[in-house]
């Protein structure tokens, strides 16, 4: 019988993390299940390439949002990584930590233990971040951070257009001050994604005491009792048993996990009973709190040919994947994401709630549809939408997907919010840095200018930034909304956790790979029985007039 003290469900990048940190000190066996396989080759290694594997079925799981009723019927793509690393193997390697008001409003929702001078120690464990704020970062983790060469004109112009508009600077965006323009960091390492299948999986499976298991479905959770005791798993076409001597975590994604607990009978008693699943824990909370973030691409056409749209071509892209191949260098080892921006919306907003992703093309996130001619673009969207989805079963049989519906752009507020994210992306591209580069505005367009043009530009071209949270609500174990307590036990039975970004009360300022990688790290001390790290004494920097100035 397969078994192990560890049974880890997911080898993304909190699984990937949990299953380093669980087995570093050599008493604990942990095996982890992954249904996806290897992530070899360029496609996903190589970080200019970052569009491709998002949208393979051999790499993505292939989910889909419903019909979303304020965004005309449209139905949003919901990528989730079905290969070693998980999602780490095919995002846009972007490292955001999340500012730290997000983690201290983590804890007033009721996650004890998981404010910002808790959690910021783990960022630092989990760091080897090349650049950045002395005392702030770390520099001996598992996970490289650095920054790119920032070589085209247009990221520097980015980064003075926004100091010309009035905003400030930030050289480190994840150090004291989130708040400004600066260049942006990724996960790549020596000119190759750097996921946590490399950062930690890898490392740890020269282990003796860790096995992965891939092309394995977790079916569900079994239970002797109240308490969990393995995962019935799928694979090679047979229906096995693994046992976990002392927990099984589910680490699967906030799509994936939900899922899981809903089909192991852990979830709304009602929901469960209408699907034919006996009831193991009445958790009415588990698949609800489903949070994201959007964005939409304000484009412009540039003047002068320095964009990489010049570079779309087959030849350039073949010489740029053989310099990659040869050297690691180039134009193939970054995921040309060098310049970013945090702002506040108003005066009144004590932390910033937009965030810009620029890039030197006009082109779409999965590689398509790229402007005539050359052209540059900001990705932009507010960060902390009030709406709320759900993820729910469509059957008992755990081969089916999920029911998946976001509820985007469901209150006023999130309208109110695009129109201004717009209105400050076009107010950043009009200053003076620009000038040498700006051409006409390729979208929303010249003819897109009051409320209900934007809005309607926003229901047609919003997409989804990838970012789904919450669905596993971390909070105190009285809460009958909260699905895990803050040590990540699933509340109302035993020897069960959730780690990933399904346990986040909220969703974080920015990207959610690095805090997705904090909750494994954090968790896997909870899990031994170890101290929690130190907390921090840093303070972050808050804008000292946030309440009468917008910048």
């Amino acid at each position: 019988m397969l078994e192990a003290d560890y049974v880890v469900v997911g080898s993304g990048s909190a699984g990937s993390a949990l299953a380093y940190r669980l087995s570093e000190d050599g008493r604990h066996s942990v095996l982890v299940i992954e249904f996806g396989g290897t992530d070899a080759g360029p496609l996903i290694q190589m970080p200019s390439a970052l569009s491709y594997p998002m949208n393979m079925s051999l790499y993505d799981w292939g989910f889909r949002a419903e019909a979303e009723p304020a965004l005309g019927g449209r139905a949003l793509a919901t990528p989730r990584g079905k290969v070693i690393g998980g999602s780490s193997s095919i995002n846009g390697m972007v490292y955001v930590r999340g500012h730290a008001r997000d983690f201290d409003t983590w804890e007033e929702m009721g996650a004890r233990g998981w404010a910002f001078a808790d959690v910021l120690p783990y960022f630092q464990r989990l760091e080897n971040a090349h650049g950045g704020e002395p005392g702030w970062r770390g520099t001996a983790g598992p996970l490289h951070v650095t920054r790119g060469t920032r070589a085209n004109p247009l990221y520097e112009a980015f980064v003075e257009a926004g100091v010309a508009a009035g905003f400030g600077r930030t050289d480190d965006y994840n150090g004291h001050r989130q708040e400004g323009f600066g260049p942006m960091e990724m996960t790549v390492w020596k000119g190759k994604r750097w996921s946590t299948a490399n950062a930690y999986l890898k490392p740890a499976l020269k282990r003796p005491n860790v096995t992965l298991m891939t092309r394995t479905l977790a079916r569900r959770v079994l239970f002797e009792g109240r308490r969990a005791v393995g995962v019935e798993i799928e694979r090679g076409g047979r229906i096995e048993v693994v046992r976990a001597r002392a927990e099984v975590i589910l680490a699967a994604s906030s799509i994936n996990s939900p899922k899981l607990l809903l089909l192991s009978g852990i979830g709304p008693a009602a929901e469960l009973q209408a699907m034919g699943i006996p009831v193991v824990a009445d958790r009415p909370g588990v698949g609800k709190n489903l949070q994201d973030h959007l964005e939409v691409y304000v484009q412009q056409a540039s003047k002068l040919p320095v964009t990489l749209n010049g570079k779309l071509g087959l030849f350039s892209k073949g010489m740029i994947g053989l310099e990659w191949l040869l050297t690691g260098r180039g134009l193939g080892a970054t995921n040309h994401f060098e310049a970013c921006a945090f702002v506040r919306s108003a005066a009144g907003v004590d932390y910033p709630d937009i965030q810009f992703h620029f890039l030197p093309a006009a082109i779409r996130y999965d590689g398509k549809a790229p402007a005539d001619g050359h052209g540059f673009q900001v990705h932009v969207g507010p960060m902390r939408s009030k709406s709320r989805g759900a993820v729910t079963l469509t059957g008992h049989d755990p081969r089916l997907p999920p029911r998946i519906r976001f509820n985007y752009m469901s209150t006023p507020e999130d309208w109110a919010d695009f129109r201004t994210a717009v209105r400050l992306a076009r107010e950043v591209f009009a200053q003076k840095p620009f000038d040498p580069y700006r051409g006409r505005e390729i979208a929303p367009g010249d003819n897109v200018r009051s409320d209900a043009e934007i809005d309607a530009f926003v229901r047609d071209h919003v997409e989804s930034a990838y970012h789904p949270c919450g669905t596993c609500r971390m909070g105190a174990a009285d809460d009958r909304g909260a699905v895990v307590d803050p040590t990540a036990k699933v509340i109302g039975v035993e020897g069960l956790r959730v780690a990933d970004s399904s346990i986040f009360p909220q969703v974080t300022n920015g990207n959610l790979n690095a805090p997705s990688i904090m909750t494994g790290e954090k968790v896997a001390d909870h899990v031994l029985g170890r101290p929690p790290l130190p907390r921090s004494n840093a303070e972050p920097w808050i804008h000292p007039h946030w309440a009468t100035a917008q910048r």
